[in-house]
């Protein structure tokens, strides 16, 4: 054939799949604002719900964020503070992480590094198991099983309390941390493995010095997703912490949350009533402090991978 042949022009695409394709791309695209459109129409709604009260002269806000006395029935001197709910909010979540952070990631590194492959299997089924049980499951188990431990090994008057919330949301936390932990140690390369092993590393200063550098994004990621398990949950701190409206001295003291303070009083506050704008109005004051705890952890994420 001679160099002047000219080629054969290319077959145009069916207008049928070009169409296609534009439609599936557009439908990738509104599923991935989906989750942003639905995160705004919540927080929508319920700020919708306690506008009322936001908008009532007699309504302090002040009160409101920084008071100790939550006395939502009272028939002379209605007084709402969530100051109390808040810290005990974040009190049994940060007992829960301190516990659940270091188990967490010391299961992640032994199924990932240690263990043998079928052991493994059998304790991701495990693990997944854990995860899979309800939250008023675990709260019973605070209830009849939990309490009495807390209160033969400590002495404590009352099982139910800071201790005994803490160590059940660090049980409901640790699955999430294993799982998304043991992912981000097997996404690092076998050639640092190899490496490592090169130089003469052992495996837990290869553990050490080269898999959690490595893996520290997704780690961080992993402990991250295990606050947001911990600070969302409700009916098991409702069940295990005393319910109390207290700030808390000691792990031994109860306290109550403001999770379990919404799912306690929303069914008996009368609809449209002030105690019910104020229920949505701690919705929003959580919806605020998770909002805060994700924007704290992006900016976290992001510094970790610039080092």
């Amino acid at each position: 054939m001679s160099a002047s042949t000219t080629a054969a022009p290319r077959p145009e695409r069916p207008r049928l799949s070009v169409l296609g394709e534009k439609a599936l791309e557009t439908l990738i695209r509104l599923a991935g604002v989906s989750a942003m459109l639905f995160v705004a129409a919540i927080f929508f709604f319920v700020l919708r719900e306690a506008f009322p009260v936001l908008a009532n002269e007699k309504f302090s806000l002040t009160q409101f964020l920084f008071s100790t006395e939550w006395y939502p029935t009272s028939a002379k001197n209605v007084r709402y503070g969530t100051f109390a709910l808040t810290i005990g909010t974040l009190s049994v979540t940060a007992l829960a992480i301190l516990i659940a952070v270091p188990f967490g990631l010391g299961a992640a590194i032994y199924l990932s590094e240690f263990c043998a492959p079928r052991l493994r299997e059998t304790l991701k089924v495990v693990i997944e198991l854990l995860s899979a049980i309800p939250s008023v499951v675990w709260g019973f188990i605070g209830l009849t099983v939990m309490s009495r431990l807390v209160v033969s090994v400590t002495g404590a008057p009352v099982g139910v309390n800071l201790l005994n919330g803490g160590i059940l949301l660090a049980l409901m936390s640790v699955p999430v941390i294993v799982s998304i932990g043991e992912d981000a140690l097997k996404a690092v390369p076998d050639s640092y493995r190899e490496a490592g092993v090169a130089l003469g590393a052992t495996r837990w200063q290869l553990v050490w010095r080269v898999l959690l550098p490595a893996a520290k994004n997704g780690l961080l990621a992993a402990v991250l997703l295990g606050v947001g398990r911990a600070v969302g949950e409700t009916m098991a701190v409702l069940m295990a912490t005393g319910h109390a409206v207290n700030i808390p001295g000691g792990i031994l003291e109860p306290v109550r949350t403001l999770t379990a303070n919404i799912a306690a009083e929303l069914g008996e506050a009368p609809s449209g009533s002030p105690h019910y704008r104020v229920l949505f109005l701690t919705g929003t004051l959580l919806f605020l402090i998770t909002f805060v705890v994700n924007l704290a952890a992006d900016f976290a994420v992001r510094g970790v991978r610039r080092k």
